[in-house]
């Protein structure tokens, strides 16, 4: 099948471009001497993890409990789920993933602390913990590198529980100078930190503080997307994932209409001033969008758009774009030669 035969919008994955991306950024890490976990939360789809797996990564990490099962499901088996798990119903899933596959949890407070020991002793089987620390983001996670070590007393109270290290989001400077006084009180108080797990797209190519580094978790790196580009982290010729949409109305202006909107792209701009750019002419854009048209504006020498012609976008970011579309279709040039379900789509639980 060509990609001029589906129906639109459809969500592609440029195969030639993901292999690229994985095998640039494994031989990076091998270089370094750090381990490559990969954040599935950017394309939820099993396959695309096994395909990491393949070229290397050690194992994987999710962001929601309901993404880990999503994979353990589908035979993945090493997994870090750094989000705190809270509430009853929750720890009763969390004991039963733990009872048929590696797991690896982060906790930032007492009370998750409490409830992973709980889990751990029902499944009579340690639980590897990690410290969330906040580096920055102001999101989650402990904000001192002392409050850090007093939870790693406190999870090695805990018979059920094993520490690991710490673990942060996104990695930084400012990071690596959090975990190295982290890592300085531990040795004070004999305990051993084994982890330090960091992560990101954006900065994953800089070179500051790995020595502090143990392992890496980057997600949008597999496809790249136009805040990426953005970012200085890749370029669009790096970018994996396009929708394909068509034209379905044209003005007589530079401006026609395609059809998708907010429900194919997502309303978020991520610091851009419109939602997509057209994959082989950036400066072409989507400047508007209700739920379900996009408006196109063209620029420059390009000839003018027909009702019926397809375009390919790349969106500002994929990871919205994959929580969107039930299904994804891998291509090689004009070849569709994959069609996957986003298994962990709506897993947001």
């Amino acid at each position: 099948m060509k990609i001029s035969d589906l129906d639109t919008p459809a969500l592609l994955v440029d195969l030639d471009r993901v292999e690229a991306n994985l095998h640039r950024w494994e031989m990076w890490c091998r270089q370094r001497g750090i381990r490559n976990r990969p954040h599935i939360k950017t394309h939820k789809i099993p396959e695309l993890a096994r395909l990491q797996l393949e070229y290397g990564a050690v194992g994987i990490t999710c962001q929601k409990l309901g993404e880990a099962e999503a994979m353990a499901n589908a035979g993945i088996i090493d997994i870090f789920l750094p989000y705190n798990i809270v509430g009853e119903m929750k720890l009763n899933r969390l004991q039963a993933l733990h009872e048929r596959v590696r797991l690896r949890v982060s906790a930032d407070n007492p009370t998750v602390i409490a409830g992973l020991a709980k889990t751990a002793a029902r499944a009579g089987k340690p639980l590897e913990v990690m410290v969330e620390c906040d580096t920055g983001m102001h999101r989650a996670g402990v904000p001192k590198p002392a409050d850090a070590v007093e939870l790693a007393r406190l999870i090695r109270q805990q018979p059920a529980l094993r520490f690991t290290g710490f673990c942060t989001y996104p990695w930084s400077p400012e990071a690596a100078r959090f975990m190295r006084e982290a890592k300085r009180l531990c040795a004070q108080d004999g305990i051993p930190v084994t982890e330090i797990s960091g992560g990101g797209t954006p900065g994953m190519w800089r070179e500051e503080g790995l020595e502090e580094l143990t392992e890496y978790r980057a997600g949008t790196f597999i496809f790249n997307d136009r805040i990426i580009v953005a970012s200085g982290a890749a370029t669009f010729n790096d970018c994996a994932a396009t929708l394909l949409l068509s034209v379905v109305s044209d003005a007589g202006t530079s401006y026609v209409t395609v059809d998708g909107g907010t429900k194919t792209f997502s309303s978020d701009l991520y610091g851009q001033t419109d939602y997509g750019v057209v994959l082989d002419d950036p400066a072409t854009t989507i400047v508007r969008c209700s739920e379900e048209h996009g408006v196109l504006q063209r620029c420059g020498n390009k000839p003018p758009y027909r009702v019926g012609e397809k375009v390919r976008i790349i969106p500002n970011h994929a990871c919205i774009i994959f929580n969107l579309h039930d299904v994804a279709y891998g291509v090689r040039g004009d070849e569709v030669v994959a069609r996957w379900n986003i298994t962990a789509r709506g897993k947001v639980q």
